[in-house]
């Protein structure tokens, strides 16, 4: 079972609806593949994203950044959780991908 972390402690677990349920931790594929066989709509990354690793902020242009509110792991990949159901899956190498799922 996958262990999902809240870091921020106005939000709760329950609140990322079905969004747990698309990952499999038996299933080999990686989180972005996973999801995007599972989830309705598909996992369809937006390019232009700059991500602070030592700050944990996530940055479109023209928008204010975002801080995480969830996270967990699938294997080496961190699954992060941010406000406007914008999902973030970051590799060991420090690349990443971002997708709205709502």
């Amino acid at each position: 079972m996958m262990i999902y972390l809240t870091l921020d402690p106005r939000f709760a677990i329950e609140q990322l609806g079905y969004l747990p349920g698309f990952l499999n931790e038996d299933d080999p594929r990686p989180a972005a593949e996973q999801y995007d066989a599972n989830y309705v709509g598909g996992w369809r990354p937006l390019d232009g994203w700059a991500f602070d690793p030592r700050e944990m902020l996530l940055k479109y242009p023209g928008d204010p950044p975002l801080e995480p509110f969830a996270a967990t792991r699938l294997r080496d990949e961190m699954i992060l959780f941010f406000p406007y159901a914008q999902v973030m899956v970051w590799q060991p190498d420090g690349s990443f991908e971002v997708a709205r799922m709502d």
